[in-house]
C-alpha cells in the first residue's frame, strides 16, 4: 500500500480508503470488512450521518479494536449542512456518540451542493460556526467538504479557505473537474475521490467492448491507475460489501507512480473510440449549452450517450440517467424527453450539434421501458 500526505492537514493517508456504505447487511460482514481492509495497509475510513446503521456499527468496531490500532486510523464521518449551527452541533454530538470517539479527524459538510448550502456555510451563524467551535474544543481535527455540486460552486468553496480538503467526483470518464483538482492543490488541500468504481462506471462489471479496448488491463485497474497517476489526489474511495470485493480493486494499491507506455496506449485506444463511434455527433463536454430553459442537464445527458455508443457502457448509462429528476440536488437537472426544441442551446454549441435530436435519442436508449405501477 502506497500512502500519501492529504494536504494540510498532514496526515499520510492510504492511496485506497475504505467507505462504509455497502458493508451494511449485518455487522459480521461489517466487522470482517473493516479489519480485512486494515490488513491490506488501509488507514483511513469514511462513513456519513447518512448512511444507515454505518457510524453505529463502526463505532463498535473501534471499540473491539482498542486504543492503538485506533491511533493508527483515520476516521472521516460526513454530515449535510444546516441553515443554523444548532442544529449542525446537535448532528455532530451524535455522530460522535455513535463511533464512540472523543474526536473526529476529518468532518466533511456532506453534500455541498448547491449556492443556499454554501450560504449556511458562510453565514456567521450558520453551520460552520459550530463545526469551528467544535474543532476549537478538540471534537474535530480537520473540516472538509463533499459535493456534487457545479464546478463553478465548488472552485467558489474551495476559495472560501474554510476548508482543508474536498471529496469529489472526478473520473477517467469524467474528466471534467481536472481544475478543481489542481485549485484544490494550489490551496494545499487533500483530494480524495468518491467512487470512482461505481459512479465513475460501474466498471466491477464492464462491457465487453469496454474491457477490450482497455486489454491487457482491466477498466477498473485502468482508470484508478489514472486517478493514482495524478500526485494532487491523495486517495481513492472504495466501497466494499463483503472483505472478496477487496481483491481487485488492491491489486493496483502499490502502483501510484506516473501512467507506462503501454496504459498510455490504451487510453490511446479508449479517445480513438470515441471519436470514431460518435463522429461528428461527438459531445466535447464544454458545458456552453447552460443554462437550459428547460433545466435538462444537456451535458450530462450526451456524455451518457457518449459512453453507452462508444463503450457499450448502456448499463451504467440507464443507472445515472435513471436519476435524473428523483435525487434532487445529488444529482441535478431532467431528463432529454423535456427538450421543448426552443433552439436556445443550438447557437452556443461550437461543435454544431443537434443537441434537440441528440437528447431524444439518449433518451430512447438510457431511459428504457416505462413501468407499470403497482396501482395500476
Amino acid at each position: 500500500m502506497k500512502y500519501r500526505r492529504f494536504g494540510k492537514t498532514e496526515l499520510e493517508l492510504s492511496v485506497f480508503s475504505l467507505g462504509t456504505m455497502r458493508s451494511l447487511s449485518s455487522a459480521e460482514v461489517f466487522t470482517a470488512t473493516v479489519k480485512a481492509a486494515l490488513g491490506r495497509g488501509i488507514n483511513h475510513i469514511e462513513t456519513a450521518r447518512g448512511y444507515g446503521e454505518s457510524e453505529t456499527l463502526l463505532g463498535q468496531v473501534l471499540q473491539e479494536l482498542g486504543h492503538e490500532a485506533r491511533s493508527h486510523l483515520t476516521i472521516t464521518t460526513k454530515i449535510s449542512p444546516t441553515p443554523d449551527a444548532a442544529t449542525m452541533t446537535a448532528h455532530l454530538e451524535e455522530s460522535l456518540a455513535r463511533l464512540q470517539v472523543d474526536t473526529i479527524d476529518c468532518l466533511a459538510v456532506h453534500g455541498l451542493n448547491t449556492p443556499q448550502h454554501l450560504a449556511w456555510v458562510q453565514d456567521p451563524s450558520g453551520c460552520m460556526a459550530a463545526l469551528k467551535e467544535a474543532q476549537a474544543a478538540g471534537k474535530i481535527r480537520h473540516i472538509g467538504f463533499s459535493t456534487h455540486g457545479s464546478q463553478d460552486l465548488i472552485t467558489t468553496a474551495i476559495k472560501t479557505n474554510l476548508f482543508a480538503f474536498v471529496n469529489l467526483h472526478y473520473y477517467t470518464f469524467f474528466p471534467r473537474h481536472q481544475s478543481v483538482v489542481k485549485l484544490a492543490h494550489k490551496h494545499d488541500m487533500g483530494v480524495f475521490i468518491i467512487s470512482p468504481a461505481d459512479k465513475g462506471g460501474l466498471l466491477y462489471t464492464p462491457p465487453d467492448k469496454l474491457r477490450h479496448l482497455c486489454t491487457p488491463f482491466e477498466p477498473l485497474h485502468l482508470t484508478y491507475r489514472w486517478l493514482l497517476s495524478q500526485p494532487e489526489i491523495t486517495t481513492l474511495s472504495m466501497g466494499p460489501a463483503v472483505p472478496k470485493e477487496l481483491m481487485l480493486p488492491l491489486q493496483v494499491c502499490d502502483r501510484a507512480g506516473p501512467l507506462t507506455a503501454e496504459e498510455q496506449a490504451a487510453f490511446g485506444r479508449l479517445e480513438a473510440a470515441l471519436q470514431v463511434s460518435l463522429a461528428a455527433d461527438r459531445c466535447h463536454q464544454c458545458y456552453a449549452c447552460l443554462p437550459c430553459p428547460e433545466t435538462i442537464n444537456i451535458p450530462e445527458v450526451l456524455r451518457l450517450r457518449n459512453l453507452a455508443i462508444a463503450y457499450d457502457m448502456t448499463d451504467y448509462g440507464q443507472y445515472r440517467y435513471r436519476m435524473f429528476e428523483n435525487a434532487g440536488h445529488w444529482f441535478p437537472g431532467r431528463k432529454g424527453n423535456r427538450c421543448t426544441d426552443c433552439g436556445d442551446c443550438l447557437p452556443r454549441c461550437p461543435s454544431k450539434l443537434d443537441i434537440p435530436n441528440l437528447l431524444r435519442d439518449a433518451h430512447q436508449r438510457l431511459n428504457g421501458p416505462e413501468r407499470r405501477r403497482l396501482w395500476e
